[in-house]
C-alpha cells in the first residue's frame, strides 16, 4: 500500500491561509470606507463585490481567465516578467480571493453599519484620531461579524473548485487542492481516496466552526463580566 499523497492538504492550507488573510484586508477597508461614504453609482461598484457570491464558480474563472489568460494585455503582462499567472499557485490563491471576498465584505460591511456613530463621534470630540478610533473602538465592537466572515472566508476559499480548476487547473503538487483532488480521484474510480479527502475537509471546516462559536462565546462573557473582576485580573 503506497503512502497517500499529502500535497492536496499542504497546498489547500497554504491557499486557503494566503486568501483569507488577503481577503480579511480587502474586505475589512473596503466595508468600512462603502459604509462610510455615499455617492453616486454606489449600488452598482456594491453590486460588482458581492458578485461572485451568485455567479457559478465556472463563470468566475472564465472571467478571470478572459482577465489574466496569456493573450490578454493584463496576462501578457505577468508573462513577460516570467510571472504567468494562468496554472500556477498564484492562481489559486486568486480565485479563492475571488470568491470569498464577498463572504468577508458583506459581513464586515454589516457589522460596521450596526455600530452606533455616537460612540466614535464622542472618542473623536474627546481628541481621538481616526485611526485610534478605527482601532481602539470600531474594530473591537464590530469584531464578532467580522470574526465571523473571516471563518466564512476561509470555508469558502478551502472549498472553492470550479474557479480554481479553469483559472489554476490540476497540476499534483503545484495547484491540486482538496476538492479538485476529489473530483479526480473520482472521476478515476478511487472512491476510497477520495472519501479520505472529503472527510479530512469536513474535520478542518467544523473545527474553523467550533473554534468561531467558542471565541465569539469567550469574548461574550468576558464582556459581561463586572467591572470590579476585570480590574481584579490585570
Amino acid at each position: 500500500m503506497t503512502a497517500m499523497d499529502l500535497d492536496p492538504l499542504w497546498i489547500s492550507l497554504k491557499t486557503a491561509l494566503t486568501a483569507t488573510a488577503i481577503t480579511f484586508i480587502l474586505g475589512i477597508f473596503t466595508a468600512r470606507w462603502m459604509s462610510q461614504h455615499e455617492f453616486k453609482g454606489k449600488s452598482l461598484l456594491d453590486g460588482i463585490f458581492i458578485l461572485p457570491l451568485v455567479l457559478p464558480p465556472t463563470v468566475v474563472g472564465f472571467l478571470l481567465l478572459w482577465l489574466l489568460g496569456r493573450n490578454t494585455w493584463l496576462g501578457s503582462i505577468f508573462f513577460a516578467i516570467g510571472r504567468p499567472v494562468v496554472f500556477s499557485w498564484s492562481a489559486t490563491v486568486i480565485a479563492a480571493v475571488v470568491v470569498a471576498f464577498p463572504l468577508m465584505y458583506q459581513t464586515a460591511r454589516g457589522a460596521f453599519e450596526q455600530i452606533d456613530t455616537n460612540i466614535e463621534d464622542a472618542a473623536r470630540t474627546l481628541g481621538a484620531s481616526e485611526q485610534t478610533v478605527f482601532w481602539r473602538i470600531t474594530m473591537p465592537i464590530a469584531w464578532p461579524g467580522i470574526a465571523a466572515g473571516t471563518i466564512l472566508a476561509f470555508a469558502r476559499s478551502l472549498g472553492e473548485f470550479g474557479a480554481t480548476l479553469m483559472l489554476a487547473g490540476n497540476i499534483p503538487g503545484r495547484t491540486q487542492t482538496i476538492p479538485v483532488a476529489i473530483y479526480f480521484l473520482v472521476e478515476s474510480g478511487k472512491k476510497q481516496q477520495a472519501m479520505i479527502w472529503v472527510l479530512v475537509i469536513l474535520l478542518i471546516s467544523f473545527f474553523s466552526i467550533a473554534a468561531l462559536s467558542f471565541w465569539t462565546k469567550y469574548q461574550r462573557r468576558f464582556s459581561h463580566r463586572p467591572a470590579r473582576e476585570v480590574s481584579a485580573d490585570s
